[in-house]
């Protein structure tokens, strides 16, 4: 029996990355001074770059401010609200920050419009499977069979101030949003000191402020879900932006293999098993991190058409798609910008 397995703490390449020629670089100008820093957060690799007199300050706030997050969203900290939350299923409501209101919300929001494709009450099947842990494993069908009821995006009661789970057992696990929404955080963290240019990469979550100090937007890498031998770092193409968050769902990020069978952490709400569907990659380009992070989750297990179908109903978000079969293809908004990169010559883009 073989056992591959593939932790967060290995995603130094991450699924997105910000190209390194030409787009990390300024001058040390007052103006363009630059800031960089490297870290470990909410189960991911975080780096910032920073450019302004206040980067140095900026970056720092942002960094505690994720940290806080990390306790505050993170399913297995006991000083939490998500464990709180849990841990008083079926017994009371429990008061919650107001982010963390926010946070739940978002993810009702889209659990709500994609059919359940996306549902914060996973948390039973995660921990059963416990992808990305020492302890992952391929559950028996009867246990899943025997969590599938506890996994209901309806039975959260939640209004300003506090929520509470319907049955016992239930659980939230806001691992599909949370980063989404401190790269949001992080960008008015930047904006508060009056910085112009920067990025953050939570753990493939790009978020980016203005443009590059040059002028020119921001160069996003998609990386290759099927990287060759120990390339990990190639990617597939380029998305241009400004003031945007490009994020990625995948089947490469987290996973373990046995007996020759991928099995990733994106897991199916309807069956309980990793998602099957048409797509190993999707990345979404959206105005909002928070937004990005749940749908890109939702359109992964949806798939190709339904997934298009779900961004159409929600509105000003565009896609960079990677089907099974190996095909490229972006939506309307980004047949401008997306650039065809591929190293390794395995992907068809298709125009």
């Amino acid at each position: 029996m073989y056992l591959k397995k593939r932790t967060e703490k290995r995603l130094v390449s991450m699924m997105l990355v910000i190209l390194a020629a030409g787009i990390l670089t300024a001058c040390n100008s007052n103006k363009n001074e630059t800031f960089e820093a490297d870290g470990f957060a909410m189960g991911t690799v975080i780096s910032q770059k920073v450019y302004g007199v206040n980067g140095q300050a900026a970056i720092d706030e942002v960094t505690e401010k994720i940290n806080y997050l990390d306790r505050l969203l993170t399913f297995n900290a006991p000083e939490g609200d998500v464990y709180k939350l849990n841990e008083n299923a079926a017994i009371k409501n429990v008061e919650l920050n107001p982010e963390t209101v926010t946070v739940i919300k978002k993810a009702q929001q889209v659990s709500e419009l994609s059919n359940g494709a996306f549902d914060l009450t996973i948390g039973p099947v995660v921990k059963s499977w416990g992808i990305g842990t020492n302890q992952e494993r391929i559950p028996p069908k009867e246990e899943l069979q025997k969590l599938l009821p506890l996994v209901n995006y309806k039975d959260i009661y939640i209004d300003d101030s506090s929520a509470g789970l319907k049955k016992a057992g239930q659980m939230i696990d806001l691992g599909g949003i949370a980063k989404g929404y401190a790269g949001d955080v992080a960008m008015e963290i930047y904006k508060k000191y009056g910085i112009k240019s920067a990025f953050i990469n939570i753990g493939g979550n790009v978020v980016t402020l203005g443009n590059k100090p040059d002028g020119s937007p921001w160069a996003v890498g998609i990386r290759n879900p099927r990287p060759e031998g120990d390339q990990s770092g190639q990617i597939v193409g380029t998305v241009k932006v400004t003031d945007k968050a490009v994020v990625t769902a995948g089947d490469e990020q987290r996973y373990f293999e046995r007996e020759g069978q991928r099995y990733h952490h994106i897991l199916d709400p309807h069956t309980g098993y990793p998602a099957k569907s048409n797509l190993i990659s999707v990345s979404l380009v959206a105005d909002s991190s928070l937004d990005a992070d749940a749908l890109a989750t939702a359109v992964f297990i949806l798939g190709l058409e339904k997934g298009t179908q779900l961004l159409q109903r929600y509105g000003d978000i565009e896609a960079v798609f990677i089907t099974t079969d190996k095909k490229i293809m972006v939506t309307d908004g980004l047949k401008g910008t997306f650039e065809l990169h591929d190293q390794s010559n395995q992907f068809q883009y298709i125009e």
